[in-house]
């Protein structure tokens, strides 16, 4: 597998800095080879194309992303703690990155059906981890029970997703991390029994 090559890594971190700071249009091969410390050729032997390093950072990044919350929530008591470990981790990740916050808010949105396709499927576990905790949440009666599962899916995602992609528009003035129980306070207010 590509990703146990040892300069794999090393050139998915170039590119975060790289696209962040120049866009992913402006972002040719050679910049990221360069950040990386590695011969142009070099990226051919891990990557396709600078689409290939685009998807291949998505994959990396928000693979050990989903990987660390599925660990972490699993020794939470109950839906609505799994829920506020959820944003909490969300909004540390990309809070203490800002170049792969500027990726993946800005960058990854900016790009082809195709690709945009390839994103989707890399999201979809992340959304299976979000659709458990509403189903825990509604097993345990904390959540109402005919909750339109989808649509408070894309309500909590789209939550989280908004909020980085505002800290990273308004120039990462404040703390993201600040917000979590803030945000986590309004997902469960609109969702819960009480």
């Amino acid at each position: 597998m590509k990703n146990t090559k040892p300069k794999f890594n090393q050139i998915i971190d170039a590119a975060v800095e790289v696209i962040a700071m120049n866009g992913y249009h402006s972002s040719q091969v050679s910049k990221i080879a360069k950040k990386a410390g590695v011969a142009d050729g070099t990226i051919y032997l891990y990557f396709k194309n600078k689409e290939d390093i685009l998807v291949s950072l998505f994959q990396e990044k928000m693979g050990q992303f989903i990987e660390r919350i599925e660990q972490e929530i699993a020794e939470k008591n109950n839906a609505e703690e799994k829920l506020l470990e959820l944003i909490q981790l969300h909004f540390r990740q990309l809070g203490a990155n800002l170049p792969l916050a500027i990726v993946t808010q800005l960058e990854l949105r900016q790009s082809n059906p195709d690709l945009r396709k390839k994103i989707n499927d890399v999201l979809k576990r992340y959304l299976t981890v979000i659709d458990s905790i509403i189903e825990e949440g509604i097993e345990e009666k904390l959540f109402q029970e005919n909750l339109n599962k989808k649509l408070v899916r894309q309500m909590i995602f789209g939550t989280i997703d908004e909020t980085v992609t505002n800290w990273v528009m308004k120039d990462h003035k404040y703390s993201l991390v600040g917000q979590a129980e803030e945000v986590h306070e309004l997902l469960v207010n609109g969702i819960s029994k009480r």
